[in-house]
């Protein structure tokens, strides 16, 4: 019987190869991008202190509708722009976090940049 590699574990090798490659500093820090199967989240992180700036997802309040769709993704994209314009974050470097850039990972990403986030 043939066994199915671990989609999971090739993804967090994805992710530790590109985190070796992009860090967030204060002055532009680090749109990191985690997708579940159910929901989206987003985070502006700042390694140099190890902090995160502010964070946005698909379970907040404000997001009623199902949360693992294009439209949540579009939203949750918005909403972390938003958060990022008024903690004075206008650039920041994108985190696809292992994901191919494709999908509800590019959606969350375009709703960003439309809403003002350079990247």
């Amino acid at each position: 019987m043939v066994s199915r590699k671990d989609a999971n574990a090739q993804r967090l090798l994805r992710h530790r190869r590109v985190r070796g490659k992009i860090s967030g500093t204060p002055s532009r820090p680090r749109l990191c991008v985690y997708r579940s199967l159910a929901n989206i989240y987003a985070q502006v992180i700042d390694d140099v202190n190890g902090v995160t700036l502010c964070a946005a997802s698909s379970t907040e309040k404000g997001m009623e509708s199902y949360g693992g769709n294009k439209e949540a993704a579009k939203a949750v994209g918005k909403a972390i722009a938003e958060k990022a314009k008024e903690a004075g974050i206008t650039d920041v470097v994108f985190d696809r976090g292992g994901y191919v850039y494709h999908g509800r990972v590019a959606e969350l990403a375009a709703a960003a940049r439309e809403a003002g986030l350079k990247f």
